[in-house]
């Protein structure tokens, strides 16, 4: 199976396209601040989710770049409660990309405390 499979990965990847069009609309002097964190942490999610698949024969490997996926995951939320503070997003734009980002954790972390289910510590 591809990482891209992952059902986590295919809703990281989607909250992170919709977080990058969103974010389009961001004021100018939060380009190299908020909308450039925002960015890279759920792009990040994914990348470790990524990382971490590729690596399952490993274990504690796997579980420890999980890890950081959620840990990005969770850093996304920062972004997104900073985005709503600072009026750049509405409370409808906000809670669906908050609750996807719960959904997302909640994925990532039945990765870690069910490692073999993925195939973890298996050959190839």
């Amino acid at each position: 199976m591809d990482f891209k499979k992952l059902i986590a990965y295919q809703k990281a990847f989607q909250l992170a396209m919709e977080i990058f069009k969103i974010s389009k609309s961001f004021p100018k002097e939060e380009k190299y601040s908020l909308t450039d964190q925002i960015r890279r942490s759920s792009r990040s999610t994914c990348a470790n989710l990524a990382e971490a698949y590729r690596k399952r024969i490993y274990p504690k490997h796997f579980i420890t770049k999980l890890t950081y996926s959620d840990g990005e995951n969770s850093e996304t939320d920062v972004w997104l409660d900073f985005a709503k503070a600072c009026g750049y997003l509405t409370e409808n734009q906000y809670q669906p990309l908050h609750e996807k980002r719960i959904e997302i954790g909640k994925l990532i972390n039945y990765m870690i405390s069910n490692p073999s289910k993925f195939g973890s510590g298996l050959p190839g």
